[in-house]
């Protein structure tokens, strides 16, 4: 939604579950899926996406010592075990260069390592897969480094968007450098041609790609151009590929098309209602799936016609979590008290959450 956000994402569990979308990152491919294999899983979530406080959620640090990063360990804590889902698509919006390292490396070690010690202390992460790109391709490099470094569990590329890449060879050769820098994790394209503005058509681009980034194991697909997505899908069934769908208003639509797993914002306080979706399009009750996804479109038009993006994302995330996500950086403004008050009430009407559960607490920081 064009800003600094981290997103967590659930995909299908297999081949055999094609059907069926569960809260888990179960069936990416390669040394990631290897070193998930003896975790136990624990429950089942939604597609979600994450704005953090600090350097992850857009608003400035205390200090430069400091990006607030202290408040990942309640993120972690606390919004994904209200919202279930258990993967995180870390700063796919982001261009802080070692300040993102110092992002990533509090996502990983937090989220990941008390899962691999079985430790209790923290919510842990079944997936960290990091966002690494750049407008410079040097940076890129650095940043998918880093992310093996730290025991990410795939990388993740959104196009150049200074400097475009004007066909797709040109792009290819980009992501292809970036990828070889981290040449054991599984690598993903982000595609978001509304914010990069580089056109070049997601099926048009997968044809061959495997063939040149051999660790390539899916895409993101944040457009609403229904038949790219679905022409992506229909002509790589055999290829096993990660189809992550972006747009949330849009999902039951992707999931009958063929999307094996999600990400996306308003999963931070949708998410209970968007599990309530799958699991109903999983049962085949598409009628109940519709209700759901009409509600939560419902929502999200309100707050569109009310001027929705990152600053209004935060804002929503602080009030529901009581989590500080700080205020956005320039040129983005804080959303105003107007907003979050109509965006409280609405949230209420819609029966997302009582009053009991919104938290006025530290909104001061984001509006």
């Amino acid at each position: 939604r064009g800003g600094r956000l981290n997103c967590t994402c659930a995909q299908r569990p297999g081949r055999a579950g094609r059907a069926a979308l569960r809260g888990r990152v179960g069936t990416w491919c390669g040394a990631a899926r290897q070193r998930r294999r003896e975790r136990p899983r624990r429950g089942r979530g939604a597609a979600r996406s994450t704005a953090a406080s600090g350097s992850s959620g857009g608003g400035p640090p205390a200090t430069e010592a400091d990006p607030g990063l202290s408040d990942i360990f309640q993120q972690l804590n606390g919004l994904p075990k209200e919202e279930t889902s258990r993967s995180c698509c870390c700063n796919h919006h982001a261009n802080d260069g070692a300040w993102r390292n110092q992002l990533f490396s509090h996502w990983s070690v937090r989220g990941l390592s008390c899962g691999r010690t079985g430790s209790e202390e923290y919510f842990w992460l079944d997936q960290v897969v990091i966002h690494v790109g750049a407008l410079s391709l040097k940076e890129s490099q650095e940043l998918a480094r880093h992310a093996a470094e730290i025991g990410a569990d795939g990388i993740a590329v959104i196009a150049p968007f200074f400097l475009k890449p004007w066909n797709k060879d040109v792009l290819i050769n980009f992501l292809k450098e970036v990828a070889a820098a981290a040449p054991a994790l599984p690598f993903y394209y982000y595609h978001i041609p509304a914010l990069t503005g580089v056109k070049i058509r997601a099926e048009e681009l997968l044809d061959g790609i495997q063939e040149k980034i051999p660790t390539f194991q899916g895409l993101k697909f944040s457009d609403t151009d229904l038949l790219d997505f679905g022409q992506c899908v229909d002509q790589n069934r055999e290829r096993q590929f990660a189809f992550l769908f972006g747009v949330d208003e849009q999902l039951l639509s992707a999931l009958v098309m063929g999307a094996t797993g999600a990400v996306g914002s308003t999963y931070n306080y949708l998410g209970k209602k968007t599990n309530q979706m799958l699991e109903a399009f999983e049962r085949k009750d598409f009628s109940s799936a519709l209700n759901h996804q009409f509600c939560i479109q419902r929502f999200i038009n309100f707050v569109l016609k009310l001027g929705f993006g990152v600053s209004q994302t935060k804002a929503i995330m602080t009030l529901v979590s009581g989590i500080p996500m700080g205020p956005p950086r320039p040129p983005l403004q804080r959303a105003s008290r107007e907003f979050i008050d109509e965006a409280k009430a609405r949230l209420e009407s819609l029966d997302f959450l009582s009053s009991t559960d919104l938290k006025d607490r530290n909104l001061e920081s984001c509006s």
